[in-house]
């Protein structure tokens, strides 16, 4: 059995206040408000390093450096997406992965989306199968948006969404490729 939590001064006061505003219970009575707690003393100011300090002690090709965060991915346009699935926006190449294991598909994505970057290609195909049929259980058509929100992918893909019925509906999906 788990052990209850203890509530915090911070609950005690909110759930008394919510108590009270409650029609209490024949022979029940209302919380009492815990006292307020005494604000806490501001943390003291760190200085500021010299110029003889621990920052001049790594030349700046020392310094550890912080990774820029991936871009973020954005779904296509609906507008964008009614004329790639009209026809009126060509779809430049595309991938099957239908019956591949999660691994293989996994790289032979990385390597289209990686070829199709250097080639200057901006909307693909990516077709992973609905997973519909016996024994399947879609697993591509699950992993897809969690690939896309790595930052292996996330520098290749601006955006995703499922494809019109045209080209394969729910199995498939519309991928925009990232400038250069």
């Amino acid at each position: 059995m788990r052990r209850r939590r203890d509530l915090s001064g911070e609950e005690r006061r909110l759930w008394a206040s919510v108590a009270r505003s409650a029609v209490p219970l024949p022979g029940k009575a209302t919380p009492d408000l815990p006292p307020e707690p005494e604000p806490a003393p501001a943390p003291p100011k760190a200085e500021t390093p010299k110029a003889g300090g621990m920052a001049a002690a790594f030349p700046p090709a020392l310094r550890p450096r912080v990774a820029p965060a991936p871009p973020a991915l954005h779904p296509i346009d609906r507008p964008v997406r009614r004329k790639i699935g009209k026809g009126r926006i060509e779809l430049e190449d595309r991938i099957d992965l239908h019956g591949w294991t999660e691994a293989v598909a996994h790289g032979a994505l990385l390597h289209f989306l990686r070829s199709a970057k250097a080639r200057g290609l901006r909307h693909v195909l990516v077709i992973t199968g609905r997973g519909a049929s016996f024994g399947s259980t879609g697993s591509l058509k699950r992993a897809l948006p969690h690939w896309f929100s790595t930052p292996d992918f996330r520098s290749l893909v601006s955006g995703y969404d499922q494809a019109e019925r045209g080209h394969g509906g729910e199995g498939a999906f519309y991928v925009r490729v990232r400038r250069r």
